[in-house]
């Protein structure tokens, strides 16, 4: 991410004054069809789910769980707040933290419940209009939108195998779409999932490999003829 990039999501991620905006919906422009809207129905939590994480992102703004309801291990409703929800701030200081974030007492929200006659879903609260300005130009830089596909993390670990640098595994990435914006990734995500997840199965593959032999691993200590300690 360069820093012109940068600048444009810390600029929409933090409203630094004191005062409250009111931005309504033509701040974030949707077709029709994609908005949430009260008394839609879907078969299931997930079919809903998918449908205003959708929006979310065409809006260019990121989300969290705020309350489930369960009847034992069934839910039966859920609340689905704006990330800017609140009134906070990072713990961390704005020097030491590249993209600094603060709660804006957002009021945007979606309510869904189960319709108990029927089994089906449906949204019976919606609430729209931030307090704060959306980025859907940089949507896809937003951590809750971007994942790596199966084909993405299995391409990943056979460029890591062969030893391809980082860089250019992204870059094959960008040129098959066609441009980064048509990626639902950054090059951080790549990197994340090479530190995290695949040198983690290589070692794990290596010690299997290594048991597999019946190998004592042991080391030799020694003194050398200057009295100096050595290890093999």
């Amino acid at each position: 991410m360069n820093e012109s990039t940068s600048n444009q999501l810390n600029e929409c991620d933090l409203d630094n004054s004191s005062e409250t905006y009111q931005f309504d919906e033509t701040s974030c422009v949707v077709d029709e069809k994609f908005v949430p809207k009260v008394g839609m129905i879907f078969k299931t939590l997930e079919e809903a789910g998918k449908f205003y994480k959708y929006y979310f992102k065409l809006a260019g703004f990121s989300t969290k769980i705020r309350n489930t309801t369960r009847d034992r291990d069934k839910i039966k409703n859920q609340l689905i707040v704006c990330s800017r929800e609140g009134r906070w701030k990072s713990k961390i200081s704005p020097t030491l933290k590249t993209n600094p974030s603060a709660g804006l007492n957002c009021p945007v929200r979606i309510y869904v419940h189960i319709m108990k006659d029927v089994s089906l879903w449906t949204i019976s609260k919606v609430a729209l209009n931030h307090s704060h300005p959306c980025c859907a130009d940089q949507a896809e830089m937003l951590k809750q939108h971007r994942e790596l596909s199966m084909f993405v993390r299995r391409t990943i670990e056979t460029h890591e195998e062969a030893r391809i640098r980082l860089s250019k595994t992204y870059q094959s990435f960008v040129a098959t779409a066609g441009n980064h914006r048509e990626l639902d990734f950054i090059e951080k995500d790549v990197r994340n999932y090479i530190t995290r997840e695949v040198r983690n199965i290589f070692e794990e593959d290596d010690a299997k490999e290594f048991r597999k032999y019946n190998l004592v691993l042991g080391s030799f200590v020694g003194v050398n003829h200057h009295g100096q300690q050595g290890r093999c």
